[in-house]
């Protein structure tokens, strides 16, 4: 690493190659930013002070990252001289009150700071560090961003000279999205699913923008006003975030295939109706009704500095390395630069992963306890990866499991709340099992598979008449369902976190929420004012981001209005046209109900990094709407699970879009036309899908298997044939986990307040998820890895290497991500797909014992074959 003295010299050195953009970037912008004192009062920094300032930042653990980036640190010494004393405190105690329950705001900052909020004599280190301190973080609060992560991939100045909204950028961005979304569409069903992420397609759109830049034409056209350059120079960051945003709204894949299978397919309903207008339809509808409803949301997880989104900032490291130039430090004795380390660990990664997934796959599934002895059940079922709970202190060695939960993007105390969870989760199942609640010892302990009373998969069609709803007759003649171990701790953790999501934000972000909602109103009322672009939704915010992008053009509400309404008419279309067997009003009632869950579940995704999935509450809601049909019943869970995940998906790229300083409407205008390209291209690889072999079946031979739509399927043959009344009578226990939801919310709310220093990294919500990875053949196997990379890497490497967790971090995951997604693309399309297959021990190992017999049971079957209620006994 750099001595200090070297560190403070080149920083001195550069003082004048350093550009006029930070001295430009001016306070009248906004006077809230501009000192009460006189000019002659607040002069710039002396050579002395700069010398001594310098030397406090290299010296302070919290501002390591400032240290280690002549433009960070350039940037903050030419704001230091405009705040006086009395508003650095005053901007100090704002900050305390608005991070205070702040998971992502550094620790040890918010100790500094509430120190410094005591005074001088109380800080302790004399009056003129105190008065240094106070105004480096003072100046930092207020013109840059106060967490590491955000600082390491986003500068605290605009250049709006660069080009963004090109013809070249919507070319590579619409060419990757029909790639991209056909692939990750054909790949959505395999367990564990493999699809290419951004950190792929920004390697493939890069060398494109390079090559473009060389051979098009200096050419210029006009349009309806506007002036476009075919090739207006260097291709430039804005352009590739501008086209990966686009592939990001539009290559995803379309969870309508999951939906459509289960709906088509023989094993599940068998309904043939199910053909390119529904696929097409629906696509339209749930995804624009996503995007519709992430424009509104803008104000509560968009423009708030508090919404880090964790997830999106591998993205812009991506981005940053692939076309930003790189200062060169010594990162601790690193002196490799992020681009060719990026390189090196995507060539590795490709290279290795052939190992777990094709040559030695026991390395993927590392179920070494119960090689000891393979037949053991008791052994399979509490250490194994498939049939049991995973518990494993080393369960695999295939970074697309350890990556299942993304230990390197979120941040540590999401990742060991969630494991906190399905540790938990865990113990739980081990218990209802062992005790046999409900009969669950009867059947195989984690699987949405729903059973009848002689131990064999439920029989749908012993219950139904010929119109696919519930033969009440038939059915009492039959048996009662059965929830295995897993499905009844997922159902009850997913009702919970409805409830407690709730909660928690209506206690602890009310002023949030209503001054959001406040300025949505006004909006609304000014939407003449606001179509001739004179006003902005960023009025309200006066953050260094939101005063940049404040001189674009922004995206007014109504726009966002209009795309809901259009695709309300395209829903009501799906509802008449179609025999989805529920009337129209389930369509409004689902939409309105889903706007109402997103607004906690985006404000929690984009803190945590965590998805809460509503999706089992619609499954619940369908069985009132539609009772005694299960075909009924899938179409409220297509709406209320896609329109949620569509608008989370949206609005963390519209988060993307306002780090990287990107003009609204060109973002509007490129999400719009990739999402309305998507919605033809994955109707493509839906109908791929439905011609595999065996699709949907466990011995899928290549790992097509469809959990999801497995799940899908028995959920809603529960609700919605058997109806929730006869669960819930069943189940007791399910429905007291609404006001479970509640209490938890309540009772944490004061103790987090009160007790900050011990409940801070505490997030009740995502302890949840954790318990509620269980029910779909997910365990420990799949979260354990990820656990000590997460320790590893977000803990430890992060308190004690700041500046090297800063630089190579998001780097190295994007790197594992892109080589094991280029690996294993080629290993199914040159390989897998053509039936060549590789045995021998190191492939056959972990599927040999009983670890890999989906329908081992703790209990034997009693003797009378049966278990459970008798005829008569159940409703």
């Amino acid at each position: 690493m750099d001595s200090f003295t070297e560190k403070k010299d080149a920083v001195i050195s550069s003082e004048r190659e350093i550009t006029a953009e930070f001295t430009s970037y001016t306070n009248e912008k906004n006077d809230v930013y501009v000192s009460t004192s006189s000019p002659s009062e607040q002069p710039s920094l002396s050579d002395l002070e700069r010398e001594r300032f310098t030397s406090r930042i290299m010296e302070s653990k919290e501002l390591e990252d400032i240290g280690a980036s002549t433009t960070q640190l350039e940037f903050l010494l030419s704001k230091l001289h405009i705040l006086s004393l009395d508003e650095c405190v005053e901007e100090l105690r704002t900050a305390a009150d608005y991070h205070r329950d702040d998971y992502n705001y550094p620790i040890d900052t918010r100790e500094k700071i509430s120190r410094l909020l005591e005074g001088a004599m109380a800080y302790g280190q004399g009056q003129e560090i105190y008065e240094m301190d106070l105004r480096l973080e003072a100046t930092l609060n207020r013109f840059n961003s106060p967490y590491p992560e955000v600082r390491a991939v986003t500068d605290p100045t605009d250049d709006k000279s660069l080009a963004v909204e090109t013809p070249r950028a919507y070319f590579l961005g619409l060419f990757w999205v029909v790639v991209g979304s056909f692939i990750n569409e054909v790949f959505l069903t395999r367990q564990p699913s493999l699809s290419i992420k951004s950190a792929v397609f920004q390697i493939l759109v890069y060398p494109g923008g390079k090559l473009l830049e060389r051979i098009l034409p200096d050419k210029t056209y006009y349009f309806r006003g506007r002036k476009f350059a075919l090739n207006p120079g260097p291709w430039s960051y804005k352009e590739q975030m501008f086209a990966t945003i686009m592939i990001n709204a539009g290559a995803n894949f379309a969870n309508v295939e999951n939906h459509t299978l289960v709906y088509k397919l023989p094993q599940f309903f068998a309904q043939t109706w199910v053909n390119f207008g529904f696929m097409f339809v629906a696509n339209v509808s749930t995804q624009f009704f996503g995007f519709g409803v992430a424009g509104i949301l803008r104000r509560w997880v968009i423009y708030e500095k508090k919404a880090v989104w964790p997830t999106m900032l591998p993205t812009l490291t991506l981005n940053r390395v692939l076309l930003q130039p790189e200062e060169k430090h010594s990162i601790h004795g690193w002196t490799i630069s992020r681009y060719r380390f990026f390189w090196y660990v995507l060539a590795a990664s490709f290279v290795y992963f052939w190992l777990p997934d094709f040559l030695f796959t026991a390395l993927s599934t590392f179920n070494w306890m119960t090689w000891i002895a393979p037949d053991n059940k008791i052994l399979a079922l509490i250490t194994g990866s498939k049939t049991g709970m995973g518990f494993n202190p080393i369960p695999t060695f295939d970074w697309t499991v350890i990556n299942y939960s993304g230990p390197l993007t979120k941040p540590f105390f999401s990742s060991a709340n969630q494991f906190a969870g399905v540790l938990f989760g865990a113990f739980l199942i081990i218990g209802m099992v062992w005790k046999n609640y409900k009969w669950t010892g009867y059947m195989p302990m984690n699987t949405s598979t729903v059973y009848a009373n002689n131990g064999l998969k439920y029989n749908m069609t012993r219950i139904t008449d010929a119109n696919s709803r519930l033969d009440e007759k038939a059915y009492r003649a039959y048996s009662a369902p059965y929830f295995t171990a897993g499905n009844l701790l997922r159902e009850g953790s997913s009702y919970c976190m409805v409830t407690l999501s709730f909660t928690s934000i209506l206690l602890s972000d009310h002023r949030l929420l209503y001054n959001s909602l406040k300025g949505f109103v006004k909006s609304l009322k000014n939407w003449r004012v606001n179509k001739l672009g004179k006003t902005s939704s960023f009025e309200d915010f006066n953050d260094p981001l939101s005063l940049m992008i404040r001189e674009y053009e922004e995206v007014p509400d109504w726009w966002f209005l209009v795309i809901l309404l259009v695709s309300l008419v395209f829903g009501i279309i799906l509802f008449e046209v179609y025999p989805v067997v529920a009337p129209v009003w389930v369509l409004f009632a689902v939409f309105g109900i889903s706007i109402l869950l997103l607004i906690p579940s985006t404000v929690i995704y984009s803190v945590t990094g965590y998805q809460v999935a509503f999706n089992d509450l619609m499954v619940l809601l369908g069985g009132y709407f539609v009772p005694g049909s299960g075909i009924g019943n899938i179409i409220g869970r297509l709406y209320g699970w896609n329109i949620d995940e569509q608008a989370e998906s949206f609005v963390s790229d519209l988060k993307l879009a306002h780090y990287a300083k990107l003009p609204p409407r060109a973002v509007f205008r490129g999400q719009v036309i990739a999402t309305a390209v998507n919605c033809l291209v994955t109707i493509g690889g839906i109908h791929v899908v439905l011609g595999l072999n065996r699709i949907c079946y466990s011995d899928q031979p290549d790992k097509f298997v469809c959990a999801y739509p497995n799940s899908i399927y028995n959920t809603s043959l529960f609700y919605g044939l058997v109806g929730p009344d006869r669960v819930f009578a069943m189940y007791p226990g399910l429905k007291y986990c609404f006001l479970a939801g509640v209490v938890i919310g309540l009772v944490y709310y004061p103790l987090q307040r009160y007790f900050p220093r011990v409940f801070r990294s505490i997030h009740p919500v995502v302890v949840l998820s954790g318990v509620y990875v269980y029910g779909q053949s997910y365990n420990l196997s799949y979260y354990t890895m990820g656990f000590w990379f997460a320790l590893y890497f977000m803990y430890f490497v992060r308190r004690r290497y700041l500046n090297w967790w800063t630089k190579y971090v998001y780097v190295l995951t994007s790197g594992l991500t892109a080589g094991t997604a280029f690996s294993a693309i080629i290993i199914f399309g040159a390989i897998s797909y053509t039936g060549t297959s590789v045995k021998w021990w190191g492939t056959t190992v972990s599927t040999a014992g009983i670890d890999a017999v989906s329908t081992t049971t703790l209990y034997d079957m009693p003797e009378s074959g049966t278990f459970g209620l008798s005829v008569g006994e159940f409703q």
